[in-house]
């Protein structure tokens, strides 16, 4: 049986708890006579309540970022975060914009209501954006420096057909989903 045998059928039953299947997963595995350290990662996910999740596909055209606005304005009025449209708005702008000239293939629009409101833009470029500072005779490079000072956290994760460009912007306690 190889470890990763072992390691399934130690956690075919494995308590629900996460700490608790931990030690029964190190137990059944480990001898009590181990020469390396061992690192044990599990944690328990949940679903997002569909409800709370807006997603579009998106052609690869400039018209499409104004009707975006609007939606996301409407999406965000009906889960009563009109607070937080002007920033929204904002990023969308700008990622969608930069997906739009920058980068290949379909675009994908997706807002998450959790604990925080993430905005994410993916397309098929592997090519992230950065960050930077524009001078004063640029006429443009300084939206994502903007959508950086307007949000708690930003980045790119890459996928196996481009990447995707994400935000999070924190929910008042009384918006955010229970744990």
């Amino acid at each position: 049986m190889t470890g990763l045998d072992q390691l399934r059928d130690a956690l075919s039953d494995a308590d629900p708890d996460p700490e608790r299947a931990c030690d029964a997963v190190m137990a059944a595995l480990l001898s009590p006579r181990r020469t390396d350290d061992v690192c044990l990662l599990i944690a328990r996910t949940a679903a997002l309540d569909e409800r709370r999740v807006a997603s579009w596909e998106l052609p690869s055209d400039p018209e499409v970022v104004a009707r975006m606005r609007a939606a996301v304005a409407r999406t965000l009025a009906d889960w009563n975060l009109e607070e937080a449209a002007f920033t929204t708005e904002l990023v969308v702008s700008e990622l969608l914009g930069n997906a739009i000239r920058h980068a290949v293939g379909p675009v994908r629009l997706r807002l998450m209501r959790n604990r925080a409101l993430i905005c994410e833009v993916a397309d098929g470029s592997t090519t992230a954006p950065h960050l930077r500072r524009a001078a004063i005779t640029d006429e443009g490079g300084r939206g994502l420096f903007l959508v950086a000072q307007m949000v708690q956290r930003w980045g790119t994760r890459y996928t196996k057909n481009g990447k995707i460009i994400w935000t999070e912007q924190d929910l008042p306690a009384a918006e955010r989903a229970p744990r």
